[in-house]
């Protein structure tokens, strides 16, 4: 029993350690985008704060999904956050995965520069929606009487570029539409291609669903902010995902000619001891890659 232990210690170590080699090497080549796309971030974070500051309280529009849904109150409405934070941190770690488990192979880098592309695509549709037209806003802290309803006017440069720690929680007027089904619904359309778990892609889509409501039901949008959440950030995604080259899935051994038939059955089955010039990206796209695992369809630009 001791042995096993040691023997599958020992190959996990290995495993992780040349995850952590490959995904150097992706950093390396691709830490352009990952900074791009995060510097994008602060970007979205100051222009929903901007925001705040021409944010004028008032009337509560009307809205079917208030009548529908009842309030949760403000002592209730940490669980549309608590939802959120578990879809977060649950693909953050799932992107990781393939450092410790066998199972599928992604890139965590390479992950990561695609969601970073649909996340920044989506938030300059929405703070170019935001900006158009200023709402009041339904949360209990944005409406009229909150002293945080508006943000005082800043006193320095300095200040205009401070990122607000509580605007997350505590934004007014950055409404259409909803940042937090951005974040959710990239993470389960991402699960969706690259997971290898049915059940836990219908459990994401019924996730994403139930923030819709706990979105709702908290005042943190109106009902408009999550309908167009959800038709444009699937538009985004399908139509990104068709231009963007994707190497983010496993490469295996192409078979070579010179080893016989024997050798190369046994290379696909182990999975190990191939020269690395032999590795080729061999991602599926319509059944047509040719003997150098480069797509013959020329509408795509894999790399």
């Amino acid at each position: 029993m001791t042995l096993y232990i040691r023997r599958e210690s020992s190959k996990l170590w290995k495993r992780f350690w040349s995850e952590i080699a490959t995904e150097i090497g992706l950093l390396a080549e691709n830490w352009k985008y990952l900074l791009a796309g995060i510097i994008c971030q602060y970007i979205h974070g100051l222009a929903a704060k901007g925001v705040h500051y021409i944010h004028r309280p008032g009337p509560t529009l009307q809205d079917l999904g208030y009548f529908l849904l009842p309030e949760l109150g403000q002592e209730r409405s940490y669980i549309s956050e608590t939802v959120f934070t578990s879809v977060f941190v649950s693909f953050f770690l799932w992107t990781f995965h393939p450092f410790i488990l066998k199972s599928k192979k992604i890139y965590t880098v390479l992950i990561w520069c695609r969601v970073l592309a649909f996340l920044v695509a989506c938030q300059f549709l929405r703070v170019i929606t935001f900006y158009s037209t200023q709402l009041p806003g339904p949360n209990y802290h944005c409406r009229e009487g909150s002293k945080v309803s508006t943000l005082p006017w800043p006193k320095s440069a300095l200040e205009v570029l401070e990122i607000n720690p509580h605007g997350v929680m505590y934004g007014c007027g950055d409404l259409i539409f909803s940042s937090h089904m951005i974040f959710t619904l990239v993470f389960v359309l991402t699960y969706q291609k690259y997971g290898t778990k049915r059940f836990i892609k219908l459990f994401g889509w019924l996730i994403a669903f139930v923030q819709s409501l706990l979105i709702i039901a908290s005042r943190k949008h109106y009902t408009v902010d999550v309908v167009v959440a959800w038709y444009t950030v699937n538009l985004v995604v399908f139509c990104l995902d068709k231009k963007l080259p994707d190497r983010t899935t496993v490469l295996l051994p192409v078979i070579s000619k010179e080893r016989t038939k024997e050798e190369n059955h046994k290379l696909l089955l182990n999975g190990n001891g191939v020269d690395p010039a032999d590795w080729r990206p061999r991602a599926q796209v319509n059944g047509k890659i040719d003997s150098n695992g480069v797509h013959t369809d020329n509408s795509l630009n894999g790399a």
